[in-house]
């Protein structure tokens, strides 16, 4: 029997928290924590894209992750000039400010490992390259511009 009552709902919800699982796995356990990483590093992920690149992402997300994703999305503002690592880390700092402290490199780089295991490499190529050369670093080894990921 469907828990929500909608297998929608049911598979978001699976799907989510496949993902919140996988970055416990480096965070710590706490979901809360990760919930809020997460967001954080889509939101600034998002606002640095550009417009259309942004939602061809977010249309590939899973349906609680996309809401988390759109959360306070001001389309006219973007994309954001993050030029460097240090501007990336600051625009994802902003949404982590009122938990745990949490290293910031390391929730980034948590939340694409999870999104290069479960994204299109297609699409994730492209987001990659929109993105500063030193922010681009932060993706997992294999997953990087040219370099296809094993099948």
């Amino acid at each position: 029997m469907s828990a929500t009552g909608l297998e929608v709902f049911d598979k978001t919800l699976q799907t989510t928290n496949t993902w919140l699982n996988e970055m416990m796995e480096e965070l710590g356990p706490d979901r809360h924590l990760a919930w809020h990483v997460l967001g954080a590093v889509l939101r600034a992920l998002r606002d640095r894209l550009p417009m259309e690149l942004s939602v061809h992402l977010g249309a590939q997300l899973p349906l609680l992750v996309r809401g988390l994703y759109y959360d306070q999305w001001r389309p006219r503002e973007q994309p954001v000039k993050l030029r460097s690592r240090e501007e990336f880390f600051a625009r994802a700092e902003q949404d982590l400010k009122n938990i745990r402290p949490v290293n910031v490199e390391t929730a980034v780089r948590c939340v694409f490992k999870v999104l290069t295991h479960y994204l299109d490499p297609g699409q994730l190529e492209h987001v990659r390259n929109a993105l500063p050369q030193d922010v681009q670093t932060l993706w997992p080894a294999g997953a990087r511009s040219g370099v296809q990921p094993a099948a």
